[in-house]
């Protein structure tokens, strides 16, 4: 059995069917807080570490701009942001499979994006045009499949 390459995955998002091409993600990070304590009668001249907080990374998305790239509704989600209100969607990110069958995936749970940033315009560049959305998040939950 070989590990997975990072080349092959998808992306959607809400209630929608169809994925979303994007060439790269970051950000799928989980991690807990670490709670030093160490009580009055506790014999050792130490402290003891227990979990806290658990704590979500922003998850961010990016992509080539294509001309006529439209339907996907990101725009409009960011756009329907509103002081004190915001639509949530759980986000999917899929790691996929030679077959195209989903091996493992990454559920960010009610996500809004907060950052959405177009390319460096340069004149004399030739670079790809790269647009990318910053998620936060409530949570990540990782699901394997078999």
């Amino acid at each position: 059995m070989y590990p997975m390459t990072t080349l092959h995955f998808s992306v959607s998002w809400g209630d929608q069917e169809r994925t979303v091409s994007f060439s790269e993600v970051s950000g799928l990070t989980m991690e807990a807080e670490v709670v030093e304590y160490r009580g009055g009668a506790d014999p050792q001249f130490s402290t003891r570490k227990q979990p806290g907080l658990r704590k979500f990374s922003n998850v961010t998305l990016k992509r080539g701009i294509a001309p006529a790239v439209s339907g996907n509704g990101l725009f409009e989600w960011y756009n329907s942001i509103s002081i004190g209100t915001v639509e949530r969607r759980d986000v999917t990110v899929s790691l996929l499979n030679e077959e195209g069958d989903p091996v493992m995936a990454w559920k960010v749970r009610d996500a809004w994006p907060v950052k959405l940033e177009g390319p460096g315009l340069k004149s004399t560049g030739t670079d790809v045009a790269i647009e990318s959305v910053e998620f936060a998040c409530e949570g990540i939950e990782i699901e394997t499949r078999s």
